[in-house]
């Protein structure tokens, strides 16, 4: 003879608690006291001192590439052309003839990106630059010299 046993949860539907107990104990962790061993330190109770031992709380896992790459303080070209004519009027960049020389390095830039255009000659001193950044400079008539 089939035996057809019921499903548990049919058993359970006229329930508020569906065999949770009370109503509001399957609702996220709030019935455990939050997760792991939260809340742990705010209560006198006895299981504080196993945490003092080793190295429990605080942030853990890989250091992202942004917090390492933050010591670079990258320039596009497009930068340099919108802000040309306020380094010139500032010292920061010397006009001769028809081009312009500029230190990076001195104002504290890292590297020089290839984004955007450039019109003017430019003579420009940095420690690093992109591929593209040396074919538009050259493009453009002008040097870049690696410091």
């Amino acid at each position: 003879m089939a035996y057809n046993k019921r499903k548990k949860n049919s058993r359970q539907r006229g329930s508020w608690t569906h065999g949770w107990g009370s109503k509001k104990k399957h609702r996220g962790a709030g019935h455990r006291g939050g997760r792991g061993a939260a809340g742990s330190g705010k209560k006198g109770d006895a299981k504080k001192p196993r945490y003092w031992k080793e190295k429990y709380f605080g942030k853990t896992g890989f250091t992202s590439l942004k917090k390492i790459n933050s010591k670079e303080k990258p320039i596009s070209l497009s930068m340099i052309r919108d802000q040309l004519d306020k380094w010139v009027a500032q010292g920061l960049a010397v006009k001769d003839n028809d081009s312009f020389k500029i230190d990076l390095s001195g104002m504290g830039y890292t590297k020089l990106l290839g984004t955007g255009k450039i019109n003017s000659k430019l003579s420009i001193t940095v420690p690093h630059a992109s591929g593209k950044a040396k074919e538009k400079v050259e493009a453009a008539k002008g040097t870049i010299s690696i410091s």
